[in-house]
Order: C-alpha cells, then sequence, then structure tokens
C-alpha cells in the first residue's frame, strides 16, 4: 500500500535529515507489539487546528495526520490539566481516584505500570505536575507519585518536586536530577530532543512515548520562530505557540519515518482540556472563547487524532463519543493485552481502524480539581444533551455556552427520553470521590 503523504520534508528541516539514511523494511504490524507514542497538548481546544476547520492557527502537521488517519469529533476530556492527566493515564474517572489538585495519588496503577508488564521501555517527556511540587501548600507537597513509581523508565519533566519556568530557561528534571538551563534555552526543544532520542535508542522496540506536551499553556511567550521575540501580544503569542507545538509534533512523526518504523508505531494525539480564557478563536465564523476550567463544550472538548500508516484507513472522521478513561484500554488493546478489571473506559482501537467497535453511548464527567474546598460538578452527556446531577438539562449542541435550561420536558418527547437516559447514567456512577487529607495517612 502506497502512503499518502511523506514526512520527508519535516524531516529535512532537521540536522539529521542528511546522513542518507534508508528505512529498514518494518516487520509487519502483527509480527510485533506495536509502539506506542501518546501525544497530549496542554490548554488547546478543538477549535484550534486546520483539520477542525480554523482558518486562524498552522497546524499542517497534525492536519497531515489527520487526512492519513483517523481524527474525532467528539472527544472529551476533563475541564482541567491535573483531572485529565490523572483519568488518562489510569482508565477511571475521576470520582474514583482524584484526591488533589497536582497529585496522583501512589496507590495507582498507570498506563505507564501496564506497558511497562507488556515488554515495553517507556517515558514521560513534558509536563508532570502530578507529585505535588514545591510551590504546592505542604498539606499536598511531595504527596503525590514520581515518574519512576508510576511506571516511567526515562523521563524528562517540567514541574516535579520543583516548579521553575518551563519554556525560556527553563528547569527539567531529568531521570529524577533537576537541571537548570540557560537563558536561551527553550523548554519545548529540550523535551522534543528527549523524546526523539528515546524514540531512537529504543527503535527496535516496542517503546511507550507518554509525551504530555509543555506547549501551549500560558504564559503567552514567543517562540524562537516568533517574528517579534518581545512581543507581549498575547492572542500573537499564542498563535505561535501553536504553530510551534505543531512544529514539534511533525519531528516526532517524521522521526518514526525515518528509522523505518511509522508503519508499526500508532500514534494519538489529544489535548488536556480547553483553551485558555484569555484567548478568542474562530471556528467557521463562530467566536469561540476558551474554556478552561468550565464544564461548558469549551471547556472539555478536545482534538483526538489516530495515525498509524497502513492500518487506520486514511481521511476517517467519527462521530463516536471518546472520552479519557478509553486511552489505557486502547493502548493495552493495541498491545495485545487484556485490560484489569475496575477501568471505566473500554477500548476505540476498533474504530482507528475503521470498524464499529463499541461506540459509548454517554460519557461521565467528575469535576471537582480542589477536593478540600470545592463542591463537586457531575455530569453526564451524550452527542446532543447533557445532563447535570443537579437536574439541569442542556441541548448543548445547540445551547454551547448553556444559558438556557430545559426546565420542562413534558411537551418535548426527545428532552424526555435524554433526561431518562442520562439520569440512569448518572445513577449507575458513584456521587462522591475523595480528598487528599482523608485519604493520605
Amino acid at each position: 500500500m502506497t502512503r499518502i503523504f511523506s514526512w520527508s520534508m519535516v524531516a529535512g528541516a532537521l540536522a539529521l535529515a542528511g546522513c542518507g539514511i534508508t528505512p529498514s523494511p518494518n516487520p509487519s504490524p502483527s509480527a510485533q507489539k506495536p509502539n506506542i507514542i501518546l501525544i497530549m497538548a496542554d490548554d488547546i481546544g478543538y477549535e484550534c487546528y486546520g483539520c477542525y476547520g480554523s482558518e486562524q492557527y498552522k497546524t499542517p502537521n497534525v492536519d497531515r495526520m489527520a487526512a492519513n488517519g483517523i481524527r474525532f469529533r467528539y472527544a472529551y476530556s476533563q475541564p482541567l490539566c491535573t483531572p485529565s492527566r490523572v483519568k488518562i493515564m489510569t482508565g477511571k474517572s475521576n470520582v474514583r481516584n482524584y484526591s488533589a489538585f497536582s497529585i496522583l495519588n501512589r496507590d495507582q496503577r498507570t498506563f505507564g505500570h501496564m506497558l511497562r508488564a507488556q515488554g515495553y521501555r517507556t517515558m514521560v517527556a513534558g509536563k508532570w505536575q502530578l507529585f505535588g511540587a514545591e510551590n504546592y501548600s505542604v498539606q499536598f507537597r511531595g504527596k503525590g507519585t514520581l515518574p519512576a513509581d508510576a511506571g516511567f523508565d526515562r523521563y524528562c519533566l517540567w514541574q516535579v518536586d520543583k516548579k521553575g519556568t518551563r519554556y525560556w530557561n527553563p528547569l527539567l528534571n531529568i531521570d529524577g536530577e533537576n537541571k537548570q538551563f540557560a537563558e536561551d534555552d527553550y523548554g519545548p526543544d529540550i523535551v522534543n530532543e528527549f523524546v526523539l532520542n528515546f524514540i531512537e535508542k529504543n527503535k527496535d522496540g516496542p517503546f511507550f512515548a507518554y509525551y504530555p506536551m509543555l506547549l501551549v499553556h500560558n504564559p503567552f511567550l514567543p517562540t524562537p520562530d516568533s517574528a517579534d521575540r518581545n512581543s507581549k501580544d498575547k492572542q500573537h503569542n499564542y498563535e505561535d505557540m501553536v504553530a510551534y507545538m505543531d512544529k514539534l509534533i511533525g519531528r516526532v512523526v517524521a522521526k518514526t519515518e525515518e528509522l523505518g518504523i511509522a508503519d508499526n508505531t500508532l500514534i494519538l494525539y489529544t489535548g488536556d482540556n480547553g483553551t485558555n480564557r484569555a484567548i478568542k478563536s474562530t471556528l467557521n465564523g463562530r467566536v469561540i472563547q476558551g474554556g478552561k476550567g468550565l464544564t461548558i463544550d469549551s471547556g472539555d472538548h478536545v482534538a483526538l487524532i489516530g495515525y498509524w500508516p497502513n492500518v487506520f484507513p486514511a481521511g476517517q472522521v467519527s462521530d463516536d463519543l471518546v472520552e479519557f478513561t478509553g486511552f489505557t484500554p486502547t493502548l493495552l488493546d493495541a498491545a495485545g493485552a487484556e485490560p484489569p478489571p475496575g477501568l471505566d473506559g473500554w477500548s476505540f482501537l476498533p474504530q482507528l481502524k475503521g470498524e464499529t467497535g463499541n461506540p459509548r453511548d454517554w460519557v461521565f464527567t467528575y469535576y471537582c480539581p480542589r477536593p478540600e474546598r470545592t463542591k463537586p460538578v457531575r455530569y453526564a452527556q451524550d452527542l446532543r444533551w447533557k445532563l447535570y446531577g443537579d437536574g439541569r438539562l442542556y441541548e448543548y449542541r445547540a445551547d454551547r455556552m448553556e444559558k438556557h435550561p430545559i426546565t420542562d420536558v413534558s411537551g418535548n418527547p426527545a428532552a424526555a427520553a435524554a433526561k431518562e437516559k442520562l439520569g440512569a447514567a448518572l445513577a449507575s456512577m458513584p456521587a462522591k470521590g475523595q480528598t487528599l487529607l482523608k485519604y493520605a495517612p
């Protein structure tokens, strides 16, 4: 089968391009466990990509992945970063195992543990924020999980035990040692190079590279490619950051091409939550204000792209619901392993392959980012309706800002049916989560 596009032009921009490397023949994807790369950008909703209809942002590499793989139109994270990270890494709803912001409970098994048990070399690079760094309250500091204890053999991370900066003049923890880089060093470049080196050293596989990117979270600063390195324009800088994020993703995909392992490498790309509220984006003539931290559509509606040459049919667009508890079982499915009991999600690998699979009829969200002081918000949604635990019902596809709750469903059969279905979904999940103060000794 002939691949529809090549990443050679991207690879040519790298220093490695002139090496005259000829890709070696690939084993059949069925002959060995596939390599897995999971990329998750920081603070970017679905509205910021060309493949989702944006003309404002430049994302040619993500767009090419979508054109030659599959794009999901309705993928949902949590509305905020740490809740999303705990959820995607464990395959469980936050109601079961989320106890504090910046914390991953120490008793949790992650996809790092599970894939390492399947013979994978594992790596995480980018943003951690799961141990309780020095900048958090003493009652949470150091109460979470270190990367080495979360199933990862190698790591290069911002905000493990110390914070520092993530972009220019970054402070990064590399395999347990904090390193302060120079003023002109750019953190996303350093992290990306770590990812590329891991892929090259483990090209004989199987490997699992989890890449929770540093970009595009605030502060909104110029990138190495920005025309004005002194720009203070947050909106313009954010757009530059999105372009640079896309460039780094292109380098990762180009590395698999260069090494001749692309046909045995599954790549998934998503975002951890909606766009920062300071950012405005135009999509199909509609202005979307970033909704990070909010439970409206712009708070947790994210991109999801699947790319695996010669395995995923090109040009697919799926309307199936996908949410973050499905990632862990999907990765295990790709590795030929059964998921452990107790997960809230199930594999969407069949849909990635163009098959029917087992689509979700609804997704459930438990959102309580600061359990020690905030009340939880619970909601269930399908492709059209959203029902909150307090009884509010919205036709959110038509009311994305959720300004018009439907209070009387007696004359609206569709709304009545949705309320019954989603009410049963809410009732099927626990109503109360936990807090670290009660959870930890």
